[in-house]
């Protein structure tokens, strides 16, 4: 018994030893070898945990530090007081940002960057050169009455503005070899997407005298061709002359082309048949078939003439015919 008693104060003290020992190794273990893949952190119970941050020193560079795996969407920020933070030591360059005034090599205003056109010079838009065109609606004969029916335009400008000059009559083939033509010289300029607006002058060779005109052309629905034109002659007379035409397309070169015509005067001019209100209707119907590029339709058809109101007695009186009719053949083009 005395043998046992003696060895027991030997053994407690070997305990402490080797309990000694193994904190020593725990302490000098490298932590950078171990798999903590595996450990899910969300479950381990922290609440056990005293750590003390006060004398951690975070001041330094840590640019080594990865925190693209960290998630930190659901930490709870609502306690978090940043009243006490100093922001006015923050720079912060926001000179790259929309707005102000423009750099020094920003592109130029033509877009040529200081580069030159070379031997074309520089380019511009087609819808400001100044362009010309002439367009013959109608240059035909009327096979009953004799007559040379003739109406054509040409133009000189841009899109936005241009000048016109326009005429139409008729021309006798035999006897005295009348021409009866109404011509003018305007200012065109667009009033819309369909609608264009004209002014300037105008003479007429039936009652030689001339006119300031004015007049609006465009496209109605169903894409009816519109003129509408007022003529104020140098003696107070008024006269309106009305149009309208349709192209029905038969295929891509056959078209057939109805037109209409109405002449109206403000007041009486008996020495030139001409009495206060409608005086004219003209119709015709013509079968046109484009060729070249469509610039060159020669076309056959028929055409109908009458006198309205008080004008049918002046006429009757001259001898003139009050209703007419003749087969008709000519040719439109444009260049």
């Amino acid at each position: 018994m005395k043998k046992v008693k003696s060895s027991l104060p030997f053994i407690g003290v070997s305990s402490l030893v080797l309990l000694a020992s193994s904190f020593a190794t725990a302490a000098e273990m490298d932590h950078s070898s171990m798999d903590m893949s595996g450990m899910d952190m969300l479950e381990m119970d922290h609440s056990g945990m005293d750590m003390d941050h006060s004398s951690m020193d975070m001041s330094g560079d840590m640019p080594d530090m990865d925190h693209s795996g960290m998630d930190m969407s659901d930490m709870d920020h609502s306690g978090m007081d940043m009243s006490g933070m100093d922001h006015s030591s923050m720079d912060m360059d926001m000179s790259g940002m929309q707005g102000g005034e423009p750099p020094a090599d920003a592109r130029s205003p033509d877009y040529s960057n200081g580069v030159g056109y070379g031997e074309h010079g520089k380019p511009v838009m087609m819808g400001t050169l100044p362009l010309w065109g002439v367009s013959v609606d109608d240059l035909g004969y009327q096979f009953d009455d004799d007559l040379i029916n003739f109406e054509a335009q040409g133009w000189y400008g841009t899109d936005s503005n241009r000048i016109r000059l326009r005429t139409e009559g008729s021309a006798q083939t035999k006897e005295n070899k009348d021409i009866d033509s109404l011509t003018s010289l305007a200012y065109w300029k667009p009033l819309g997407i369909f609608w264009n607006g004209e002014a300037g002058i105008a003479y007429d060779t039936q009652n030689d005298k001339s006119a300031v005109m004015a007049g609006i052309v465009g496209t109605a629905p169903y894409f009816i061709e519109t003129d509408a034109r007022a003529y104020l002659y140098t003696d107070g007379q008024v006269r309106l002359d009305l149009a309208a035409e349709y192209e029905w397309r038969l295929d891509q070169r056959w078209v057939v082309i109805p037109e209409v015509e109405l002449t109206a005067f403000s007041k009486d001019d008996t020495d030139n048949d001409i009495t206060k209100g409608f005086n004219e209707f003209e119709t015709g119907v013509r079968l046109t078939y484009e060729m070249l590029s469509r610039q060159l339709a020669p076309y056959v058809g028929v055409s109908y003439e009458s006198a309205l109101g008080d004008a049918r007695d002046l006429r009757r009186q001259s001898d003139e015919a009050v209703d007419s009719s003749s087969v008709t053949a000519g040719v439109k083009f444009w260049f």
